[in-house]
């Protein structure tokens, strides 16, 4: 599978439209060595359009230079990411695209949906050094679908080597010539555009409520759109998209819990923490390698052999975790949990009223229980608190947004703490891990040591953590809504 990004802009022109002169815009020196293509594409999705409604497009097409099927998916904003895979005729969807539109198609069948037949004369914008910055294509499309027939003319400026100075450039100059910026984002949504629409105002609905957005219900779906966000790339276990995906499966599972007035029970909550446990099984390794082996390259020769006893155990397990993960992720029990999570953001039912109130009272358990904890000295007691903190934390994210700079100074005031705490168990899971893997060597008793004397000095800075997190001024806001 070939993958790439493109960044393009898009102009609808009238049927009298001609090309105007672009020679000497932005560097270009010639216009020539025009082609023509004729090309035959037909788009799938799933009856309600969800991919469409996702921003994603997938189709099949001969013709041009790149015949086979192109999966197009947002980018960062300046472009889009299309995934190429050659060859494969018939409706059947290749197995390299797949997984990339599982979490968001789930068991839904894909099957066409429009064809577009385009006549393309394709023209490379080139410099004095020969160089291609752009192309420019002009098309006459003509589309069918459900909701008709219809054609109409475009054009298409898609960057090669050069900058967005280019595409700038050339703008202006077809802006002047008659072109208008495209009516949609790609042909095919401008050829569905009645059935689109009709999916868009169905999907909308659903979420729809009466005046300001409840702030529960907010956070919720911006969890839920992480995990399907992020689902693509978790699969092929990269990862920073796990550790994305299971800190939106958390902050979704703690909302669903702190706030289980606003939702009906439905056990999403167990299988929203079977799924962090899979992604856990690929993240935890792989940030406790890094905490293992820091450092352990100035330490000496002697400790190579245990470097790589260590590195070889924990790379076994996020191997054996990504082989589950990736089964898991393919599982009916995972699209089922999806769209339970549908179901539950976007129909939500109970108004549970102003969540501020359970949020102080989250907070305030979370005080007392670390509190405890401190006193006690167990580590265990110290592990419960940090949770119940991060419960907390999550808690405070659903209001920010209403409450601004000072709930941004609390939260991140408790991610402070947290992360103290957090770094006391790390080193607590560290030292079992050590037990685990070599308890029989000096050198891991070396190891074992570091990490002990890292949970000493961990926990000594706390206090002072504790302290910054209950000032006056940082929890002031809360004790007044």
């Amino acid at each position: 599978m070939e993958i790439a990004t493109e960044t393009e802009r898009k102009y609808d022109v009238p049927e009298t439209f001609e090309l105007p002169e672009l020679a000497g815009v932005a560097g270009i020196t010639g216009v020539n060595g025009a082609e023509t293509h004729d090309l035959d594409a037909t788009y799938f999705d799933t009856e309600d359009l969800r991919l469409m409604r996702n921003r994603l497009t997938l189709r099949r097409r001969s013709g041009g230079h790149d015949a086979g099927w192109h999966l197009k998916t947002p980018g960062d904003g300046s472009g889009r990411t299309e995934h190429r895979v050659s060859g494969h005729e018939g409706d059947a969807v290749p197995g390299e695209l797949l997984p990339l539109v599982r979490g968001i198609v789930r068991q839904q069948p894909l099957a066409p949906v429009c064809r577009l037949r385009t006549r393309r004369v394709e023209t490379p914008l080139r410099d004095a050094d020969g160089r291609t910055l752009a192309l420019i294509a002009q098309d006459r499309v003509n589309a069918e679908s459900d909701d008709g027939e219809s054609a109409w003319q475009e054009i298409e400026v898609e960057l090669v080597d050069g900058d967005v100075a280019v595409l700038d450039a050339v703008e202006q100059v077809l802006l002047d010539a008659g072109a208008t910026p495209a009516a949609g984002p790609s042909k095919v949504s401008r050829a569905l555009a009645g059935r689109l629409s009709a999916a868009q105002r169905t999907a909308k609905g659903k979420t729809k409520g009466k005046g300001k957005v409840n702030p529960v219900f907010r956070y919720a779906r911006e969890q839920r759109d992480a995990i399907i966000g992020h689902d693509p790339a978790a699969r092929r276990g990269d990862a920073e998209a796990v550790h994305k995906m299971r800190v939106a499966t958390r902050r979704l599972r703690s909302t669903l819990k702190t706030y289980r007035r606003w939702f009906p029970e439905t056990g999403a909550g167990d299988e929203l923490r079977w799924l962090a446990g899979m992604l856990g099984a690929v993240r935890d390794p792989q940030v406790l390698e890094g905490k293992l082996l820091a450092g352990l390259d100035e330490s000496g020769p002697e400790f190579e052999p245990v470097a790589e006893r260590i590195r070889a155990a924990l790379e076994h397990r996020v191997a054996k975790g990504r082989d589950e993960l990736a089964e898991a992720l393919d599982s009916d029990r995972y699209l089922n949990l999806l769209d339970a999570i549908d179901a539950l953001v976007d129909n939500p039912g109970h108004d549970g009223g102003d969540p501020s109130r359970r949020t102080r009272k989250v907070l305030k358990k979370a005080d007392d229980e670390l509190d405890a904890a401190i006193a006690s000295g167990v580590d265990e007691e110290l592990h419960e608190a940090r949770k119940s903190y991060k419960k907390a934390r999550y808690a405070v994210e659903v209001i920010q947004p209403e409450h601004g700079q000072p709930a941004k100074q609390l939260v991140k005031a408790l991610t402070a703490l947290q992360d103290g705490l957090g770094a006391h168990q790390d080193s607590t899971i560290a030292r079992e891990v050590l037990r685990e893997i070599g308890p029989d060597s000096f050198h891991f008793g070396v190891l074992y040591g570091r990490q002990e004397q890292v949970g000493k000095e961990t926990l000594r800075e706390v206090p002072a953590l504790v302290r910054a997190s209950r000032r006056k001024k940082v929890r002031r806001w809360l004790v007044k809504t």
